[in-house]
């Protein structure tokens, strides 16, 4: 099968770095940049382009990327949060995080321009930390400096790594230091991983809250629906192993747990943090995960073989699943070419699971990074004919789209919203796509009733193109009485003024 290939193509700026204003908001990354590293960042920063490498254009256009890590510490229990960073970021990330669920107060340490310069902001976020350090309530306080301070050099590295029993994990999650959100899940919980390691070796720590499992455990790396651990829990049964922990972990004794195992699951490929943490503590690494009928096969054979598992075990496994997995998917088979793109990190999973239940697919495009862990998924879904692009940026999810003309688009709003404005049936994958099963039997069949009746609905699109045809379009869009007249001199005219403008500052910082 011949594909064409969708090539990489720099992103456009929307504004030119030259209007940026110091290393507040409104400077350009570079600006930022180049403060954090003068502000004594460096080393972090350049952690953070090596465990998240961006690509060849730049970084994907994304949601503020510390929403991740907010939501790795709002999800546990006992453990409480700080940010640190311009009062609309706080206001906007506090926003996402309660339309995603979150039931619990964020802290917030404000800041103005002399405090900010002065070391104020520091010691106001040590007095906060001190004052919300109640061992009664918290297990753990997560400070998280965003932009403005990391830039700043709000040195968070030197807050006391414990009050009163509490456990302080500070880290900065700049916009222009970590590219996704997704992968800021792993800034928090690579550094809580980080911290739990060194308990354990300093001592006897707590045990999980169930107890410790009586089998060789598997580690589950990577955010996921909440079945599908129970699932893979049941593949793993008859080869006499259990699963432990799931980091991003619920709670902080959980992490333990999560150390103490035979080998770690990196169902999502790109937790380089926390590969690191569970590498320095001599555990394996399997990458992929048990989707679809090949999927399930390859996994339980890769964990048998790190967990010296018996070949007849990982048969007995294997025998027991497979022919159900085969069952489920020749019973709720899809029909039709679809493209899939998202910022998950499961985007590659669930092209696999796609093309096992019929469907073709001819691109894929994640947001997240390539990886070792990601490698095997990569060469299943080549050899099958797709085309995958890492750090995939929106204009090349677009090109795709007008390359392959899919009969369903799978992927960010912007996406599906122009999918739909060129009559292609779409889903959006966060809410639409992750929030199904994809392990096991349980996964198979989950995807064919939601893609199959998207893929419905292709008549209808044709329906409603026919009857309102062009109405509404370009510079017409909108509710109007009278059309609009487009006024293209209006827009040469302050184009022009821009560029005038952009020009003049670049002359003053020449001279």
């Amino acid at each position: 099968m011949t594909t064409a290939t969708i090539p990489i193509v720099p992103e456009k700026l929307l504004t030119d770095p030259a209007l940026g204003d110091g290393v507040g908001c409104h400077a350009g990354k570079e600006q930022m940049n180049l403060a954090a590293r003068a502000a004594g960042k460096t080393a972090i920063l350049q952690q953070y382009e090596k465990d998240y490498p961006k690509g060849p254009h730049d970084q994907p256009q994304s949601m503020c990327p510390a929403f991740g890590s907010l939501r790795v510490g709002l999800r546990m229990r006992r453990t409480a949060t700080i940010l640190s960073g311009s009062a609309c970021c706080v206001y906007g990330l506090t926003f996402t995080s309660h339309f995603y669920g979150a039931r619990r107060s964020v802290g917030y340490v404000p800041f103005n321009s002399e405090s900010l310069v002065t070391g104020k902001l520091f010691e106001d976020i040590r007095e906060a930390v001190y004052k919300e350090a109640d061992p009664e309530k918290y297990d753990a306080i997560v400070i998280i400096n965003l932009c403005v301070p990391t830039a700043s050099g709000v040195p968070l590295q030197l807050l006391p790594k414990e009050i009163n029993g509490v456990r302080i994990i500070g880290i900065d999650v700049p916009g222009f230091g970590v590219p996704t959100h997704a992968e800021a899940k792993d800034v928090l919980a690579g550094a809580m991983l980080q911290y739990a390691r060194n308990e354990i070796l300093a001592g006897p720590v707590q045990a999980p809250r169930a107890g410790k499992q009586s089998k060789p455990t598997v580690t589950l790396l990577g955010e996921m629906f909440p079945a599908d651990p129970a699932v893979i829990g049941m593949l793993l049964d008859p080869m006499e192993l259990a699963v432990g922990a799931t980091v991003p972990t619920r709670e902080w004794r959980e992490l333990y747990q999560a150390i103490d195992c035979s080998v770690v699951g990196a169902i999502h490929p790109f937790y380089t943090a926390s590969i690191r943490e569970f590498q320095a503590a001599g555990r394996p690494i399997v990458g992929s995960a048990p989707v679809g009928y090949e999927g399930t096969a390859n996994w339980l054979a890769a964990i048998g073989a790190a967990t010296n598992t018996s070949a007849d075990k990982i048969a007995a496994a294997q025998n027991k699943f497979l022919p159900a997995i085969k069952g489920v998917l020749s019973a709720a088979p899809i029909k039709g070419r679809i493209n899939v793109s998202g910022y998950e990190g499961s985007e590659l999973l669930v092209a696999r699971l796609l093309i096992e239940s019929g469907a073709e697919v001819r691109y894929v495009g994640s947001a997240c990074p390539r990886t070792e862990w990601s490698q095997a998924d990569l060469e299943w879904l080549e050899a099958k004919g797709a085309q995958v692009v890492f750090r995939a940026s929106l204009e090349q999810d677009l090109a795709a789209m007008a390359e392959y003309k899919p009969d369903l688009a799978i992927g960010t709003t912007p996406v599906v919203q122009a999918a739909k404005q060129a009559s292609i049936p779409a889903l959006y994958f966060t809410n639409l796509i992750s929030a199904r099963p994809l392990m096991g039997p349980a996964g198979a069949g989950s995807l064919a009733q939601v893609i199959n009746a998207a893929l419905k609905n292709q008549a209808r699109f044709d329906e409603m193109k026919a009857f309102f045809g062009n109405v509404g379009t370009g510079h017409a869009a909108g509710v109007w009485e009278d059309v609009p007249v487009d006024r293209p001199e209006f827009k040469a005219e302050t184009r022009r003024k821009l560029e005038k403008k952009i020009k003049k500052r670049k002359a003053e910082e020449m001279m």
